[in-house]
């Protein structure tokens, strides 16, 4: 890992990116989706993708099996995230573009986090004694 940390990850800088546009946008939905509902649910699943790779990223230091389990807890909020977005479009609490395009977003930071993931396993077995 870089340097610069977590922040040197793009697939981090774009799941940051998408929780702001989410987070501002959701604060506009009604108020009994704020806390606890639908918005909520939302800011915290897309928040909860960087601030898994951030303590991933933290972990690394120590552990590779920390940061890919880290990775693999990334990809599920990455997930969460694109099914709160479905509710959020059937209800009608944005517009259809931009739930596809956050929905897209997010398919998008799942395809990269599943990636590091693969990529951090096939270096972990090239460094294993068994190989």
């Amino acid at each position: 890992m870089k340097a610069e940390g977590v922040e040197g990850l793009e697939v981090f800088r774009r799941a940051y990116a998408i929780s702001l546009d989410v987070h501002w946008a959701s604060l506009t939905w009604p108020k009994v989706e704020q806390y606890g509902g639908i918005a909520d649910q939302l800011r915290r699943s897309s928040k909860s993708v960087c601030a898994l790779l951030a303590e991933g990223v933290g972990r690394l230091r120590h552990s590779r099996r920390d940061f890919e389990r880290y990775l693999v807890m990334a990809l599920g909020s990455a997930d969460e995230a694109r099914l709160w977005c479905r509710y959020a479009e059937d209800l009608g609490y944005a517009p259809s573009e931009q739930i596809v395009a956050w929905r897209d977003s997010f398919a998008e930071i799942a395809r990269m986090l599943q990636g590091l993931l693969d990529r951090q396993r096939r270096g972990q077995e090239r460094s294993s004694p068994d190989h």
